[in-house]
């Protein structure tokens, strides 16, 4: 039995079946982790998903930007994007069961045992592993029970920039989507960041990655994210783990095996310019 941790997949199916070849992934021993983003810009985003909850209690996964966006469409609250290569999802004849599959996925995985906390774009500097899960609970109840309508419909905004206990409504549940599925760079003083987007090394001074914050839960915890395909090559600390490696961008796509820390790579079998 092996535990697999897979980064951003972005429709990038044929690449994962390549990983999964490799590493003789057997759904009915195994367990496969994703980062989240299972759709959008690739060409095959309706194959991941349906793979990915064939697998039922043999995959695990955390929500990311692109599949709230996915929720948004679905909703009718934002138009499809040409781009985005989701128009075969909304064709299909299991299309309603896809999106209610999807928005009862967590935004937050804990695995006590194995040791590791998984994000799609990471923990907040501001939270302790406590907040962090509470927080991601409350965002969840409302995905899978409540008025998720009104929420994905007001998730759409950079406010708050800094967490507070205090943040009540909209604005905490905002912060929380935020944090675990768009954050990338923050100031030093803790606001979030969403406007750089340029690789760590050309950050201006006043940015930095979030995990070169202070905040002890950095140190104690195996944080495992994705989102961040131009981090790709950069170092992080010990014990961060960045598995988004820009497989739809013409890179490659990244598998980690948890139990010897062992990375698994698929080149992109298409090259970037073929999904602009």
């Amino acid at each position: 039995m092996a535990t697999y941790i897979v980064g951003d997949l972005h429709g990038c199916f044929d690449e994962l079946q390549l990983l999964l070849d490799k590493v003789n992934f057997n759904p009915s021993q195994d367990v496969l982790y994703c980062t989240g983003d299972l759709v959008a810009r690739g060409n095959k985003s309706l194959e991941c998903l349906r793979f990915i909850k064939s697998l039922a209690g043999s995959a695990k996964i955390v929500l990311g930007n692109h599949d709230l966006h996915l929720l948004a469409t679905a909703l009718g609250i934002k138009k499809i994007k040409a781009r985005d290569r989701v128009d075969s999802i909304f064709a299909s004849p299991d299309f309603h069961a896809l999106i209610d599959w999807l928005r009862r996925q967590p935004l937050l995985i804990h695995n006590a045992e194995q040791n590791f906390v998984l994000a799609h774009a990471g923990i907040s500097p501001d939270w302790d592993l406590a907040t962090a899960k509470a927080c991601a609970t409350e965002v969840e109840q409302v995905l899978q029970f409540g008025n998720y309508y009104d929420l994905i419909e007001n998730m759409y905004d950079n406010h708050p920039e800094r967490w507070s206990p205090d943040l009540q409504g909209i604005e905490r549940l905002r912060y929380s989507i935020n944090a675990f599925t768009r954050m990338r760079f923050c100031y030093w003083d803790h606001r979030l960041d969403f406007a750089c987007k340029a690789p760590i090394n050309q950050a201006p001074p006043e940015l930095t990655a979030w995990f070169n914050l202070s905040n002890p839960l950095y140190k104690t915890t195996n944080i495992i994210f994705g989102h961040w395909a131009s981090l790709v090559d950069s170092p992080t600390p010990e014990n961060i783990y960045a598995l988004d490696t820009g497989c739809v961008w013409g890179n490659r796509l990244t598998l980690l095996r948890w139990e010897d820390k062992h990375y698994f790579t698929q080149p992109a079998l298409k090259s970037a310019v073929d999904f602009a």
